[in-house]
């Protein structure tokens, strides 16, 4: 069968959970299909690694006039090709309207609908434009959790056979170190070596970092030892906010905003966290908290969306709203030995459950489904 994917986004939003579902989605692809025949879409430079592959063909895409090769040249080449299934990894956005095959789509969650507050408004209005469209005319829609499946029979009436759970997964680079390793990692890249309970995300509101800002500074000078708060992530979105209010509080020297991190070195962070904290109010699956888990470090999260259906019993889940629980808990885990190895214990064994291989197994089999 002959299978187009728009793979662009793993290059495009390297670093964003749509990014790094494309990249491995593709990598294992290649890795464990050989039967059927693939058409990547790809922008312009970097796509070495897929030469070798007697199955798979590249297609280059330009990056700049995007609009162009969005709207006009994709529709063109998805209709003049004899593709048997083509997939739009990308929430579906920009979904060929002259339709000549079977559509997937993936829908990673549906932000713009439930917190549509949250969004930038040329993205919450091109989705809500969409969306529409992209699920009434796919033949699969592909979503990373139970939750967002649910999410999407609600706001749409999609009927539940039409839609497809895979969950995601932690790459193979997040495992558990030798932390003497890990810590001469961060002390030779990034002259750190105290103590810390880490953050990693965005700074959008939706993400509550506020929150956690908040638990923090009630406990910063309650804690035996010294721990720091550091929160990896690209200056954007809430950041300057947030800086300024950790100016005002006064622990602008214990609360660290360490700015974008690349992703191989991310491993590294976690392993040596005393304490990932992840109190996001909605997620569509939620990748961090089993990133962290999947390397041995203790989590607190949240109780809500997507996030107990990932974590289950492998961390610490909670009301994202409720500060002094988030506080109480913080302070539990860093101060009882017993509690920590337990959620470190609970972790690893839940983790152990998710892989991009098992993803790439089971996104097969629904191309193979619409022959």
């Amino acid at each position: 069968m002959k299978i187009c994917v728009d793979t662009r986004g793993a290059k495009s939003y390297a670093g964003t959970g749509i990014g790094t579902y494309t990249a491995r989605l593709m990598e294992n692809i290649m890795s464990i299909d050989d039967k059927n025949s693939y058409t990547f879409f790809w922008p312009n430079e970097g796509y070495d690694f897929m030469l070798d592959k007697k199955n798979v063909s590249v297609t280059l895409f330009g990056e700049k006039n995007k609009r162009f090769w969005d709207e006009s040249y994709l529709p063109s080449l998805v209709s003049r090709r004899d593709f048997g299934v083509f997939h739009l990894p990308q929430n579906g956005l920009g979904l060929p309207r002259n339709k000549q095959c079977p559509y997937v789509v993936t829908v990673h969650d549906l932000i713009p609908y439930t917190m549509p507050e949250t969004c930038g408004k040329s993205y919450l209005d091109r989705f809500v434009e969409q969306m529409p469209y992209i699920v009434e005319e796919a033949d699969r829609i592909i979503t990373v959790s139970e939750y967002s499946k649910r999410d999407i029979i609600k706001f749409f009436n999609t009927p539940a056979e039409k839609i497809k759970v895979t969950h995601l997964a932690a790459d193979s680079g997040f495992k558990l170190m030798n932390k003497e390793v890990a810590w001469q990692f961060l002390k030779d890249k990034y002259n750190y070596t105290g103590d810390y309970i880490l953050y990693l995300g965005g700074f959008s509101p939706r993400k509550n970092v506020d929150g956690l800002i908040d638990a923090f500074s009630r406990l910063v000078r309650e804690l035996p030892g010294h721990y720091d708060l550091m929160l990896l992530g690209a200056s954007k979105d809430n950041h300057y906010e947030l800086k300024k209010k950790i100016d005002n509080m006064g622990i602008g020297d214990r609360a660290i905003f360490a700015g974008f991190v690349p992703y191989e070195h991310l491993p590294y962070f976690y392993n040596c966290a005393s304490l990932f904290v992840y109190p996001s109010f909605y997620e569509g699956f939620g990748l961090p908290p089993l990133e962290a888990m999947t390397c041995g470090t203790p989590t607190i999260t949240s109780n809500v969306t997507s996030i107990p259906e990932i974590v289950q019993d492998g961390a610490i889940t909670l009301d994202p709203n409720n500060t002094d629980l988030l506080t109480e808990n913080i302070y539990n885990v860093l101060t009882d030995m017993d509690l920590k190895n337990d959620l470190v214990e609970k972790g690893l064994r839940r983790a152990y459950n998710f892989s991009w291989k098992k993803t790439a197994i089971e996104t097969i089999k629904i191309y193979e489904e619409l022959i």
